[in-house]
């Protein structure tokens, strides 16, 4: 890389940009005041910090050298002494506890090195200033409506938008913000070089793999390895301008405060402090939660107006005016007869969940999820290319560290041509069918429980019939299955956490190579475990229940009990009770977890580095330290590791199933969820601004694998609605009573009971009772069941190719990527191609020895020499203090 002043001077234009020192592209604060002091320095009060790495060990090694193996003490300072020769400036603090102390290594790259790993790793950098704000759809109807948004607010300093290609040494004069070396790279853009580094400096043999700061961190080395919060999350006293506020606390202000709950995100300041990759989770789940408020008016409108319903329902009225006009068998062997009027409450009450409007719900809900995933595209376009992501490809993605240390044997990359850790492709197969063998013993194991659940409610119902207590005899029923879905929550969430715990060791067993093969292989097999863990026992109530309990004389059993058949406000709403039950109980659960759990953590950690500042008065007798502030190396190792975003990911899906696949038996569930995930935000923001470590920047072009879940949930509630309005619900056999017998729906109560055998009748005092059945006196199936049979198969066949077509139509009407997105595209890719021409004619002659420039879009990498065979930077680097010594290949 040639040195600064070596630069060779062009006179023409590469693009025409507007120039305006206001914009500064390095820092978020363009109006800031400069008053406030920037801590995340080292002791001179300029070098910023660009990362920590921290490590503790028992005081008493510092003078015998017990109680730290010698082998970690010599790989981190072989670590860091490769550091100091790849030209990364270093100063060490110390903290004294107790009994530890905490070593704290500050990081920092000098501009030299920025320059050289920016175009490493494809930094892009901007080239001229573009005006376009997010803009949301409701903005825009509201806008046009000449409405007032409550949703909006005057975030401050917003992020500047521009068209960017990758960094060029040689055009460093070109990009916006040059002038000015401290701020030109983002702070997130110095962290990710700072990480490169880490990760790819070898501190022992690169034949075992032990290259990097992940593989130390598994090791122990270092204890903790992040980049600096940008000061404080609280507001200044005495208060302060808004623009002179710094970005993590403009996060706090307007976005992780309850009091944000109804205002758009900020998702630009997002982006700019945690990245890409979180802030597309952020926008993904603000996106579901607004596209959740239409359908939640809908469910609520139609649950309301099932009152109506309920109110003019002509069944209804003959099941509570029957009196004793239908006597109904024994629910169990031990129970007695009892009269259908007994339970007009609880039919009513069932209407609320199994009428009309539920149908209407169920189509409206699944093209409601295929539009939603739509939309979503064309969001998730426009803002991967806002953010610079739309044609991102990652680098050649290194080996995780537990894969290199646990390799058997290497083998030589056929693309960097150096030795790498390797996995025989065959052991790897048998590793993951043993996985899936396991995967379907753990779902025999659900299903196990599922059969124990079910067999409790039966013999539970059984004991309150032989309880001398008749009240609760009258609502054995109702207990036994609320007691029933409250214990199936509990064996959920135990069976939760095991195979978490299962997954994790199956996966890492498999040995994958890369991080993202990791991690995908372990979201797939925990979706199908919590897939099978939580709609079991709903998929069980809707479509089986009460499906195979005989009749009179003849009843199933199952190890001897009898089956158990729907209660008396049938089936639609025992599954709504469930599904209230395991989403709003999971839901309450998680946010109270979320809530309660990282600030105990938090205090602990805090809690156990509070002896310090006592301890190292007495020892060095310094003047006292107890009111002097925290330094921010101390305050952040204070914070929690940022866990990543699986199990929010995960918690926002099994939501998206239950609201989607089970809506027709539960209209307010959209509501609930609505509900949750604006507290669901709020807490995601809190804990990643207050409560997180600082993590380092990920880019990513869209939610991932996650995508390819929801598409699959998509097509399920499909299905699962039409079965459930075909076979569950009484919607076909009151449409066929209506257009075959009587269309007010009178007599409609006799036609859906059964009289018992008279086989039956004889061993009961000659005395006959009713059932719920299509059957004749021999227990024989009527030709109305068949009828009811051939129109139930025809309506879900014609339900799901309806909506499946409509889906289709409307992916074909609305394109991935929006025309303005579109035409920002084809501007940028117009002024990339003007920028690599320029850089093609001059390239060989301004930088020599460098690799030929590929031809076509700046956004594609140029050919380099492979992280793997090189862990230095190259050796030109005058500008270094002497300190850190020349760098130099290893």
């Amino acid at each position: 890389m040639r040195r600064r002043g070596q630069q060779h001077e062009d006179g023409t234009i590469l693009i025409a940009m507007e120039t305006n020192l206001e914009l500064n592209y390095g820092s978020i604060t363009m109006e800031a005041a400069a008053s406030s002091v920037d801590a995340n320095v080292f002791s001179d009060g300029k070098t910023r910090i660009d990362f920590v790495l921290v490590w503790e060990e028992p005081r008493s090694s510092q003078e015998d050298g017990s109680g730290v193996s010698p082998a970690h003490r010599k790989w981190r300072e072989e670590f860091l002494s490769r550091l100091r020769h790849a030209g990364v400036l270093q100063e060490q603090r110390e903290v004294l506890q107790m009994k530890t102390r905490i070593c704290f290594v500050l990081l920092s790259a000098p501009w030299n090195v920025l320059c050289y790993y920016a175009e490493e790793i494809s930094l892009r950098v901007p080239l001229q200033v573009v005006t376009a704000p997010i803009v949301n759809w409701s903005e825009k109807v509201l806008s046009k409506l000449s409405l007032p948004n409550p949703l909006s607010q005057d975030v401050p300093n917003p992020p500047p938008d521009y068209y960017t290609c990758q960094f060029r040494t040689n055009k460093l004069e070109r990009f916006l913000g040059s002038e000015d070396t401290e701020t030109f790279f983002k702070t997130t853009q110095r962290h990710q070089v700072l990480y490169e580094i880490l990760a790819r400096t070898p501190y022992g043999s690169l034949r075992k793999g032990e290259v990097g700061i992940d593989r130390l961190m598994s090791e122990q080395v270092f204890t903790a390895a992040y980049p600096l919060h940008e000061g404080d999350f609280r507001l200044p006293v005495p208060p302060v301008a808004p623009q002179s506020l710094g970005l993590r606390q403009i996060l706090y202000e307007y976005w992780a405060k309850w009091s944000c709950w109804r205002r758009y995100q900020p998702l630009d300041h997002i982006r700019e402090y945690f990245g890409e990759k979180i802030a597309l989770y952020f926008a993904w789940i603000g996106f579901y939660t607004g596209w959740l408020l239409p359908v939640s008016l809908v469910g609520t409108l139609i649950f309301l107006v099932g009152f109506w319903l309920v109110a003019t329902d002509v069944p209804a009225k003959e099941v509570c005016e029957s009196g004793n006009t239908f006597t109904m068998c024994p629910l169990c062997n031990i129970c007695t007869s009892w009269n259908y009027s007994s339970i007009c409450l609880a039919y009513k009450a069932g209407l609320l969940f199994d009428n009309g409007g539920t149908v209407f719900l169920s189509v409206f809900m699944s093209l409601w999820a295929v539009t939603f995933l739509e939309y979503w595209k064309r969001t998730c376009s426009a803002l991967s290319h806002r953010w610079d992501c739309s044609d991102f490809q990652d680098i050649e993605e290194r080996p995780r560290p537990e894969f290199t240390a646990m390799a058997p044997m290497t083998m030589r990359n056929p693309v960097t041509g150096s030795e790498e850790p390797y996995f025989p492709e065959k052991k790897r197969f048998n590793r993951t069918i043993t996985g899936c063998m396991v995967i379907i013993i753990m779902v025999a194991v659900v299903l196990m429980f599922l059969i124990a659940i079910i067999l409790y409610r039966t013999i539970l119902i059984v004991i309150i019939h032989k309880s001398e207590y008749s009240f609760f005899s009258f609502s054995a029923g109702r207990i036994a299955s609320l007691s029933g879905s409250v214990l199936n929550l509990l064996v959920i969430l135990m069976l939760s956490r095991v195979y978490i715990m299962l997954a994790h060791i199956l996966t890492r067993w498999e040995m994958h190579r890369t991080q993202t093969k990791y991690e995908d292989m372990f979201i797939l097999k925990v979706f199908i475990f919590q897939f099978v863990n939580f709609y079991s026992s709903p998929v069980y109530i809707a479509f089986f229940k009460g499906r195979f309990i005989g009749y009179p004389g003849h009843y199933d059993t199952l190890f001897g009990v009898r089956n158990e058949d729907c209660g008396a406000g049938g089936c639609l709403m025992e599954l709504a009770q469930e599904l209230l039950v395991i989403m709003v109980g999971k839901q309450l659960i998680n946010n109270v977890q979320e809530f309660i759990h990282p600030k105990v953590k938090t205090w602990w950690q805090r809690r156990k580095m509070s002896p310090q500042f006592k301890d190292k008065q007495g020892e060095v007798g310094e003047e006292t330290r107890r009111f002097e502030e925290v330094s921010p190396w101390e305050a952040d190792y204070q914070l929690l590791v940022c866990e990543g975003l699986f199990s929010e990911y995960l918690e926002m899906v099994l939501q998206f199933g239950f609201i989607t696949i089970f809506v027709a038996a539960c209209p307010l569930a959209p509501l609930f969820a609505l509900i949750n995930n604006w507290v669901e935000i709020r807490l995601d923001a809190q804990k990643f601004v207050t409560e997180y470590r600082r993590p380092v920047v990920e880019r990513a072009q869209d939610i991932g694998i996650w995508f390819t879940i929801l598409q699959f949930i998509t097509h399920m509630a499909v299905l699962s609605n039409a079965f459930l309005i075909g076979f569950t619900s009484s919607f076909v056999p009151r449409l066929y009573y209506r257009y075959t017998r009587d269309s007010t729906l009178s007599g409609f109560i006799n036609f859906t009971l059964a009289t018992s055998p008279q086989s039956y009748s004889q061993q009961h005092n000659n005395t006959s009772c009713r059932y719920r059945g299509f059957r004749d006196g021999k227990g024989e199936f009527l030709p109305e069941y068949f009828h009811l049979l051939a129109i139930r198969l025809g309506f879900v066949i014609i339900f799901e190719h309806v909506v499946f077509f409509i889906g289709r139509l409307i992916d074909m009407m609305v394109p991935d990527i929006p025309e303005e997105v579109e035409m920002k595209m084809k501007r940028e890719h117009y002024m990339a191609k003007e920028a690599l021409a320029e850089n093609q004619s001059l390239g060989k002659t301004m930088i020599p020895g460098d690799k030929e420039v590929l031809s076509g879009d700046l956004w594609q990498r140029g050919s380099r020499i492979s992280p793997q065979q090189r862990d230095s930077p190259p050796p030109n680097l005058e500008e270094i203090p002497e300190e850190t010594n020349q760098m130099s290949n290893s």
